[in-house]
């Protein structure tokens, strides 16, 4: 806006004059009071005509002074720069440059009155210079290429994909307008399809289904765009409308026995659908193996039935097996496929015999034999087979105690001698031993034998101690001596014993069982001090018992008030005394000693033709029980008047 000193002048000619030279339309300048506006200046874009006279501006301030006009913003000394210039003495504003509205659609400047000296002399005036728009652009596709699908056999009006297309024109005119139409279609393989199979929305860019017969097998379809510069490429998506066949539906194979988890051969099958797809995949089943010998899977790359064997075979038992294959695709048949029975394919399979090592029916091989078996008793036989039924020879590869024999060509296991169940070989009743048996083709195999050890009653117990004393008289000193027994025997078949007095052979003594292994030996009648020669029996729990007579040389002393013999001979009195047990027994061992050397006579109160009784390997049980029994009874007078 500009101030006019001049009212009443015309205004196109004192304050404004806008030069168009292609369209005349300057005028229009509205005076807001003593103010101007200036309109937007239009500018066609790509214009040849430059430089080109745009607008011309005058201050009311030249009539009473040099004026100078300046132009300030974007298009002038803003970026872009250099587009437009005004000359400072006219006040002509200038294009300098053709413009490109998909550029800069606007510009807004400002223009200035100024002094000689610089000095602003009215308000900046607004400069809006509006580019008009020319159809210099092509439409052009927002992809090189459009990729769609649809399946085969759609129906005519099946939507398959839209194509877009951008135009750089102004929007609001007639240069953007798009219309879009296929100018070519092309089938792969070319010429599959003569007909026109797809249109398309010249508004919207949808493409379409036109014709009926799309068929993936016949072709797949593509379509150019409006221009070289963009391609519609229209797949045909398959559908399941061929089921798998066998090709060939017969095969021959061959499996060696024994052996399991390996292939034994393909088969083949053809499918016209899309490979890699479920529609192409194959699956195979086997409709004839209940024992699940066989198994079969799908190779992913070639589409082919990989047959294997799951399961060891046995040629002497089955040397031929015919299996029926069937085959699917992995995914369900369309109701568009021909309606064909399930393919199926024969596959013959030879088991392949093989030298398989001798079996043993058990391993290990269990025996439980008495300890006590004569030698020459049969204790295992019948213990292996050949699958091949060759011949079998057996030998005894262990037997630490060679307590066995084999025979080399029947396998029967004998006792070469007895069994000892102190052997250090044998373990919590337990011998170990292996026997190797070979076949005719020298292919052998080993198993253990283990034979468990039954207890046997075959030791008698035996008494110990076989001497001692006890003390005269019937004071404070309890009578008794303390016996026990020990067997050879494990149990069952040792303790617990039984002691017994036989009357006939020791009528002025008795004995008391004290527990399971001790008794107390004690006289009947009051006895002079002497040397006396007492017959006992002990007896084991064995099945059946044993028993054994054992002769006991008894002193009888006179005992002081503590039990002891004033003779000085160690007796055992029963009192408490704090003697060890084994202490008294080393006692007694040594006054039998003294005894034998003949001190005093001996008195036998039992025949003297009994065996002499060997001295226990094992020692007694704890005597405290006995001791405490002893010290119990110590007041009791036993007497047989």
């Amino acid at each position: 806006m500009w101030s006019s000193a001049e009212p009443h002048h015309n205004e196109d000619e004192l304050h404004l004059q806008t030069l168009y030279p292609w369209r005349n339309q300057g005028k229009g300048v509205v005076r807001v009071k003593r103010d101007w506006i200036i309109p937007p200046i239009r500018v066609l874009e790509n214009s040849k005509h430059v430089p080109e006279d745009l607008v011309q501006i005058k201050s009311d301030k030249i009539f009473t002074s040099k004026v100078i006009y300046k132009l300030e913003g974007p298009g002038v000394d803003q970026e872009p720069k250099n587009l437009f210039e005004i000359d400072d003495q006219t006040g002509v504003i200038r294009s300098k440059r053709p413009l490109d509205r998909e550029k800069h659609n606007s510009f807004t400047l400002k223009a200035f009155a100024l002094s000689l000296s610089g000095e602003r002399l009215e308000n900046p005036t607004t400069i809006e210079i509006v580019v008009l728009d020319q159809n210099d652009n092509r439409p052009a596709f927002t992809r090189n290429q459009f990729v769609g699908t649809v399946a085969e056999f759609s129906v005519p009006g099946t939507s398959v994909m839209s194509v877009l297309a951008t135009d750089a024109d102004d929007p609001m005119t007639d240069n953007a307008f798009l219309s879009y139409s296929i100018i070519g279609q092309e089938s792969i393989p070319a010429n599959a399809v003569t007909k026109t199979m797809f249109g398309i929305n010249n508004e919207t860019g949808a493409i379409y289904i036109r014709d009926v017969g799309l068929d993936r097998e016949v072709a797949d379809m593509g379509g150019m765009g409006l221009t070289s510069e963009g391609v519609a490429v229209i797949h045909v998506s398959d559908i399941n409308n061929h089921a798998p066949q066998f090709s060939p539906a017969s095969y021959s194979m061959t499996a060696v026995e024994n052996r399991k988890d390996y292939e034994i051969g393909r088969v083949n099958v053809t499918d016209r659908d899309d490979p890699g797809t479920g529609n192409w995949e194959a699956r195979y089943f086997i409709s004839n193996d209940p024992n699940g010998n066989f198994a079969i899977a799908t190779d992913p790359a070639t589409n082919q039935g990989i047959l294997s064997v799951v399961k060891p075979l046995d040629y002497e038992a089955h040397n031929e097996y015919i299996l029926t294959l069937k085959v699917e695709n992995v995914s369900p048949l369309s109701n568009k496929a021909p309606n064909l029975p399930v393919s199926t394919a024969r596959v013959v399979v030879t088991v392949v015999n093989e030298n398989e090592a001798p079996h043993f029916r058990e391993d290990p091989i269990q025996i439980v034999v008495p300890e006590s078996v004569a030698p020459g008793t049969l204790l295992k036989s019948n213990i292996a087979f050949d699958p091949d039924h060759s011949d079998l020879r057996y030998e005894i590869s262990r037997d630490p105690e060679r307590w066995l024999d084999i025979s080399r060509d029947t396998g029967d296991i004998t006792a070469k001698r007895a069994f000892n169940m102190r052997s250090p070989h044998v373990r919590n009743n337990i011998y170990h031993a292996v026997i190797k048996v070979t076949d005719a083709g020298g292919v052998s195999t080993t198993a253990t034998v283990v034979i468990t050890l039954k207890e046997t009653n075959d030791f008698p117990p035996q008494l110990f101690p076989l001497s001692g004393s006890v003390c005269r008289g019937t004071g404070k000193a309890s009578r008794g001596m303390v016996v026990t027994a020990v067997d050879e025997d494990f149990p069952p078949q040792a303790a617990p014993f039984i002691f017994e007095m036989p009357d006939d052979l020791s009528v002025n003594w008795t004995v008391i069982q004290v527990n399971d292994t001790h008794a107390v030996l004690q006289p009947l009648v009051e006895l002079e001090a002497g040397e006396y020669a007492v017959t006992v029996l002990v007896s084991d729990s064995g099945s059946p018992a044993l028993s054994a007579y054992a002769q006991v040389n008894v002193t009888v002393c006179l005992c002081d008030s503590y039990g002891d013999c004033k003779s000085e001979i160690g007796a055992f009195s029963g009192s408490s005394v704090g003697i060890s047990f084994f202490a008294v027994i080393i006692i007694m061992t040594s006054i039998a000693l003294l005894l034998c050397k003949g001190k005093q006579p001996l008195r036998k109160d039992a025949p003297h033709n009994l065996p002499s009784p060997t001295y226990p390997r094992r020692p007694p049980a704890d005597p405290t029980d006995i001791e405490d029994y002893i010290n119990d009874v110590r007041t009791i007078g036993i007497s047989n008047k």
